[in-house]
């Protein structure tokens, strides 16, 4: 029998809530397809940088190399300043454990959840893989003359060959196992950044004609892109693109895709520990109320199976999740779903 040992971090607000339910889903799944998860729970989050004043202690990102995967609640925390947790957790084990992957599905589950006129699930199923371990998001920058009338801020995005390189690779070879329509997009800006986009462009190029002479290599500006997303969703298969531009449309594919509720991503590392989180917050007014949807939280489930190789467990949990989301759920949104946390939680657990 396979087992894996999975760290847990539920975090802030509603998020060990939403968290409790994946863990309920991912048992059930594991013992219906005959494999062990030991979960082993960390309380890294708001309340303990409250207590502690530390965000991670030293020893967190070892341990943590431990586990193939990591299943994330949320991390936010009203009491504490936007950009110290995000910063001192989440980017943090992205950068450390070297998750240079950010893996976003955009997939619609029912037609009804769509915000696009006329769009049916067959028109909303695409992948955002997003680079996650450098441009902007690297902190390379600073200020001059900060605080005065002559104040500088100076922002710089770092792009490396061998980033640029591992990301695009993991994208073509995703495209290819995806088997769809077999066509992968760059989502750039070679127009206005000629620097950072020459490169992702060359690199795209090269590597398509080179080894992967059956993924049709298309480009398309993020702006282009953006239109496209909202007119004409099923164009899409596959799209690469930069940390600061995934880190955009992944959001608007988020609401494309029926809102947050739904809505999951991992931070991959294919050859470590790679982390599963919903996209969405900790939603801190709605904590302990029992109202917000874990549905994205289970997906998020629902995709580590799928990295760990428990590929049917893995596409059971989604049509779990498809069936109670069409025959169950009324709304995704927090309090309106007609069922409590607890209950769609159940649900797909029973589906299963």
């Amino acid at each position: 029998m396979n087992s894996y040992d999975i760290a847990v971090i539920g975090g802030d607000g509603t998020g060990p809530e939403v968290t409790r339910e994946a863990l309920k889903v991912l048992q059930a799944a594991a013992g219906k397809f005959g494999f062990r998860l030991n979960f082993v729970e960390f309380d890294f989050g708001g309340a303990r940088y409250l207590r502690t004043g530390e965000a991670l202690p030293d020893s967190a990102v070892d341990e943590l190399r431990r586990f193939p995967a990591v299943l994330l609640g949320a991390i936010g925390h009203p009491e504490v300043k936007p950009g110290v947790l995000e910063k001192g957790i989440l980017l943090r084990l992205r950068f450390e454990l070297e998750q240079y992957i950010n893996l976003r599905p955009v997939k619609l589950y029912d037609e009804r959840f769509c915000p696009l006129k006329d769009k049916r699930p067959e028109d909303v199923d695409f992948v955002v893989v997003r680079e996650n371990n450098e441009g902007l998001y690297t902190g390379s920058g600073g200020f001059v003359f900060k605080g005065t009338p002559h104040e500088v801020a100076i922002q710089e995005s770092v792009n490396t060959r061998r980033g640029v390189e591992r990301c695009l690779r993991f994208a073509f070879e995703y495209t290819r196992k995806r088997n769809r329509r077999n066509t992968l997009t760059l989502c750039g800006k070679t127009n206005v950044l000629t620097y950072a986009f020459d490169l992702w462009e060359r690199a795209f190029y090269e590597i398509g004609e080179r080894d992967f002479p059956g993924i049709k290599c298309d480009y398309a500006h993020v702006d282009a892109t953006t239109m496209w997303f909202v007119k004409n969703p099923e164009w899409f298969d596959v799209i690469v693109t930069d940390n600061m531009f995934g880190d955009i449309i992944t959001d608007l594919g988020a609401m494309v895709q029926g809102g947050m509720g739904i809505a999951a991503g991992g931070n991959l590392n294919p050859e470590g520990t790679s982390m599963f989180e919903p996209i969405g917050g900790s939603a801190p007014k709605y904590t302990g109320q029992n109202v917000i949807n874990p549905l994205a939280a289970i997906c998020a489930g629902q995709m580590m199976l799928d990295f760990l190789g428990e590929t049917a467990a893995a596409a059971a949990v989604e049509q779990a999740v498809i069936r109670v989301t069409r025959e169950n759920v009324k709304e995704l949104g927090a309090g309106k779903m007609g069922l409590s946390t607890s209950q769609v939680g159940d649900l797909v657990a029973q589906s299963l």
